[in-house]
């Protein structure tokens, strides 16, 4: 799995002008699915999401997480990240996941974050999004599980 993580002041999603999720200070994060994903890959995300320190301590360096910091996880798919870019000026998305693996693979990370963190919100996979956010030094990290 990839995630792009960017530590935002405030984030949203919307679909058809409705807010389907929303945070406030924390993590806004794209994820992108590879055939190869399993379960163990998401699970292996999310402890790096929930623990991977990008929020400043008293003394401005990035040693705290998102769980110290009790911050909202904003989690938005994005077959897009999966894309193979090495070649030609046309993305070819045949390294991204089929859509039905990336459906359950994004509802298996989206489960298990809700049962470890108390602010979690989500896009709505598949769906035509726009995305709202006042990102934060700007911090922003590719993760990869």
């Amino acid at each position: 799995m990839k995630a792009l993580l960017q530590r935002v002041r405030a984030a949203r999603v919307e679909v058809d002008g409705e807010v389907v999720g929303a945070i406030d200070q924390g993590l806004l994060v794209l994820v992108g699915v590879e055939p190869q994903d399993s379960e163990a890959s998401a699970d292996k995300l999310l402890h790096k999401l929930l623990n991977y320190r990008v929020f400043g301590d008293a003394d401005g360096k990035m040693n705290l997480s998102l769980s110290d910091v009790a911050g909202g996880l904003l989690l938005v798919s994005q077959f897009t990240l999966a894309a193979d870019t090495r070649s030609g000026l046309r993305p070819s998305f045949s390294s991204a996941a089929p859509p039905a693996q990336g459906a359950a693979l994004f509802d298996y990370l989206l489960a298990r974050a809700a049962a470890r963190h108390p602010q979690v919100a989500s896009g709505r996979f598949g769906a035509d999004m726009q995305v709202h956010l006042i990102n934060d030094g700007p911090v922003t990290f590719l993760l990869e599980s």
